[in-house]
């Protein structure tokens, strides 16, 4: 195949992810798909290795990569089959993450899967929208091992009723799938099925299959070329974790990245153990921030497929906070500890690349979740919302501000949004000015957003960067930690609490780190 084919290739391919994704996004119900564009789709091969991907969120993509050939290969898998799962200890990330896998066939040969993953802001946690400070994953919700919701075209109807009563839901009609959202989910895979079999068709079987080939033997080599010009050594990089929300401070992740002519090497050895809050990550989540860093090192056209990662060693203390084992709470450790493993890889990759790469990024998704329980004639109802800070600056200048960074690729809802669906009202929502660090160039400011609630109202806290603020770099100063408020006294990072009509949160997201020392300093 020459480059023209392959580039051509590679441009349908991710075609197909796209328009799964806005299949996904234009028949979801709920603003936290449709508006805050809180999903991702892929596609993989036979044997679950990664073939394309739209530019969706990180930490979905890079843990389903990782996880995705034990998954496939725990099934006989038919066509009309479509797989459920969740459990972030069996190629999930954290419960409200659902993610649905639907096998193509070609005259009854396998020759992939369409597979999408988003995130449902009630997922069965007694607490509302399912991001509780929790101590079991029991209590984040409900854990969905990998199982059949369609098998051989016939739903699931017994497991679909359970899990509408577990849910709140409407108990869904023979052969209906339960909520809108899981709807939604499963015709943006009949979308991407289709597309998928009308590309081979086109192709054929053998041309299709040799393009898979070529491929990842192309990404492969663009990872080998782009490592073999960086130095040769290893580098060490410490950061701390502000706490998990249960009386532990200061959780430490220490990386050793070693790059040894074309191959990269990550080892987490010396990270603290497993916490008792949510902050524990699954080796897939941890394997989805690594993947992320090493992305960020290739050249823009790198193609997303297996290939890309093969020069890539990646080694975790079973047991660490990295490589969590069951029952650990993992809420937070899909959003939080996922952004603090891209600071130490990052930073560890500063003193091998000196000058390349930026100050740190505001280290947390500022994750919002609130709702209230079914009572008398009021219905549940669940939010849940990540919020943007400020970007690192670096040597060619200033750092962006209030945008998402690293290993989130979502949206803040629009207040339109929000007040049309919630009992809420959103007060006000702006840059916080002046929450970078200084230095030669600033980082770029967080933002400040301030709900009134209208209705007693559940909230649930898990934030970082609010005890140490994003470092600087090459003499840069730190951004501003993040601030919680409520009616104007300061709250955990990581809380819960019960808020009454008029009660006012105010959220101050971080700033990102300065870069370079100012001048006269």
């Amino acid at each position: 195949m020459n480059a023209i084919d392959l580039s051509l290739f590679v441009s349908r391919m991710e075609s197909i992810c796209v328009e799964m994704g806005v299949v996904l996004r234009r028949t979801a119900f709920s603003p936290n798909i449709k508006d805050r564009l809180d999903f991702s789709c892929a596609l993989f091969d036979a044997q679950g290795g990664l073939c394309a991907q739209a530019a969706h969120i990180p930490v979905h993509l890079g843990s389903m990569a990782f996880a995705m050939a034990d998954v496939v290969n725990r099934f006989d898998w038919q066509d009309g089959d479509t797989v459920i799962l969740n459990d972030p200890f069996m190629g999930g990330t954290h419960l409200p993450d659902v993610t649905l896998i639907t096998p193509v066939f070609v005259d009854a040969a396998l020759q992939g899967f369409v597979v999408n993953r988003a995130h449902h802001a009630n997922i069965g946690s007694d607490t509302p929208g399912s991001m509780p400070n929790s101590t079991t994953l029991e209590e984040e919700g409900i854990v969905i091992s990998p199982r059949y919701l369609v098998k051989a075209s016939i739903v699931d109807d017994a497991f679909c009723r359970e899990l509408a009563l577990r849910l709140g839901l409407l108990a869904p009609a023979v052969g209906s799938l339960p909520g809108g959202d899981l709807a939604a989910q499963f015709s943006a895979n009949r979308v991407g099925r289709a597309r998928l079999l009308a590309l081979i068709d086109k192709m054929g079987v053998q041309a299709h299959a040799g393009a898979l080939v070529e491929l990842n033997r192309y990404g492969e080599a663009l990872t080998r070329a782009a490592l073999a010009d960086l130095p040769k050594g290893t580098w060490h990089y410490t950061d701390v974790m502000d706490d998990d929300g249960q009386g532990n401070r200061d959780i430490r992740i220490t990386v050793a990245l070693t790059i040894d002519g074309n191959d990269m090497q990550v080892d987490f050895a010396g990270t603290a153990s497993q916490v008792k809050g949510n902050i524990n990550c699954p080796l897939a989540v941890t394997a989805a921030a690594v993947f992320y860093v090493l992305r960020c090192l290739l050249p823009t056209h790198t193609p997303a497929c297996a290939g890309i990662f093969k020069p890539l060693k990646l080694a975790a203390p079973e047991g660490s906070l990295v490589h969590a084992l069951p029952p650990a709470a993992v809420a937070a450790g899909n959003v939080e500890t996922s952004m603090r493993i891209v600071d130490v890889m990052l930073g560890a990759l500063q003193q091998a690349l000196p000058g390349r790469i930026g100050a740190a990024s505001q280290g947390t998704m500022n994750n919002v979740a609130m709702g209230a329980r079914a009572v008398a004639d009021q219905p549940r109802w669940d939010y849940y919302e990540t919020l943007a800070g400020g970007m690192g600056a670096d040597a060619t200048g200033q750092g962006l501000s209030a945008v998402h960074s690293h290993m989130t690729n979502t949206l803040n809802t629009p207040v339109e949004s929000v007040e049309l669906h919630y009992p809420l009202r959103v007060r006000r929502y702006a840059i916080r000015r002046g929450s970078g660090g200084n230095g030669q160039y600033a980082g770029g400011d967080g933002l400040i957003r301030e709900y009134e609630f209208l209705a007693q109202t559940e909230v649930s806290l898990l934030t970082e960067r609010r005890r140490h603020g994003p470092p600087g770099l090459a003499g840069g100063e730190a951004g501003k930690p993040g601030m919680n408020l409520l009616n104007g006294k300061a709250l955990p990072g990581k809380t819960a609490i019960r808020v009454q009509p008029g009660d006012r949160l105010v959220l101050e997201t971080p700033g990102g780190g300065g870069y370079g020392r100012k001048s006269g300093n």
